[in-house]
């Protein structure tokens, strides 16, 4: 029986010596997979990062505390703004621009948490989607930021490293990744994580049992919020340049697809998740290359959706996977993850 005797083996990062050789396995692929694979794949690789990131952050809030949040767009634009501004206009280094801008979010989200105060559920997901509309509006008309004509960004120097290409800022991704990662398993372990998922699963039964709402609501979206602001701040560089227009609704709906489809109130689940819908996100993108159906898409498109209908086959594809994973398996990745390990530990009864 898998059964827990004392707190440390509830908190140990490594739990058998099966975990810690995987573990080793997995940072050895992580290290030697650039000089493995092509340049596209890295850049793959880099964009996966950061979306797990914002993945974790979104989880947090949304699985372990059981805040909804469809304004997340709105903290990755102010990591990405924040991050260049910083450094161009104030001369910052990128290791202090970087979340210096992510606490400026994490700031953001603490005043959106004070409305989650008396707000849950669909109020509460109307009132982020509003934040995240009103942010990138607001950034817009501001000279500061570039306007409406965006931003460059700037050279990226950590000390003598002179982050250039695909590969140099690979390992600085998946460095923050894997720290943010183990940071987030730890943080659930804690008094902090137990009085989220106290919340989640019962926000009166906790407060009687002593735990302050108004303190872990506004903390889970300052927590969030600022892992959503460091993936911004990376996401910047990843585009170099950056506008408004890139940090839209449909920015927010995805990050909610990646922990909804990975398994709510999993960090495995939002890695996966994460990592499936930036693949198909890419992939997707050049759709009408695929030969039959790319050309049968395009008759649709022009048929029943509108000229340029066909570039948000992608968001249809997200929605019908997000229904399906609510029909057939609430869990998500996760979840098949769980039924695979179950099934072979009684195998073959």
């Amino acid at each position: 029986m898998d059964m827990k005797r004392n707190y440390y083996e509830d908190v140990q990062l490594f739990s058998s010596g099966v975990v810690v050789f995987w573990f080793a396995v997995l940072i050895l692929f992580l290290a030697f997979f650039p000089f493995i694979f092509k340049n596209y794949y890295v850049y793959l690789a880099n964009y996966m990062a950061i979306n797990v990131i914002v993945a974790i952050g979104l989880n947090l809030l949304v699985g372990y505390t059981g805040q909804v949040s469809l304004g997340h767009a709105g903290f990755f634009a102010i990591g990405a703004y924040g991050t260049i501004t910083l450094m161009s206009t104030f001369h910052l280094p990128f290791l202090l621009a970087l979340p210096a801008s992510a606490l400026v979010a994490a700031l953001f989200g603490f005043l959106l948490g004070l409305p989650a105060l008396r707000l849950e559920g669909p109020y509460l997901a109307i009132a982020t989607l509003g934040f995240g509309l009103t942010i990138t509006k607001v950034i817009g008309r501001i000279e500061l930021f570039g306007g409406r004509q965006g931003l460059h960004a700037p050279d990226l120097i950590i000390g003598p490293w002179h982050v250039t290409t695909d590969r140099d800022f690979y390992y600085l991704a998946v460095t923050l990744t894997v720290l943010l990662t183990l940071a987030a398993r730890n943080l659930i372990k804690t008094k902090v994580g137990r009085a989220f998922i106290a919340i989640r699963d019962a926000d009166i039964a906790a407060e009687s049992m002593g735990v302050h709402l108004t303190y872990y609501k506004t903390l889970a979206f300052a927590v969030s919020a600022f892992y959503t602001g460091i993936a911004g701040g990376l996401y910047a560089f990843v585009l170099r340049f950056i506008e408004p227009e890139v940090f839209t609704l449909m920015m927010s709906i995805m990050f909610l697809s990646m922990v909804v489809v990975g398994g709510l109130g999993s960090l495995m689940g939002s890695i996966t998740g994460a990592c499936l819908l930036s693949w198909l996100d890419l992939q997707l993108r050049n759709i009408l290359d695929i030969p039959y159906v790319g050309e049968w898409l395009d008759a649709l498109s022009k048929s029943w959706f509108s000229i340029t209908g066909v570039s948000n086959i992608q968001f249809i594809l997200f929605g019908l996977i997000m229904v399906l994973i609510m029909l057939f398996e609430p869990l998500g990745i996760f979840g098949f993850w769980i039924r695979t390990k179950k099934y072979w530990k009684m195998w073959p009864f």
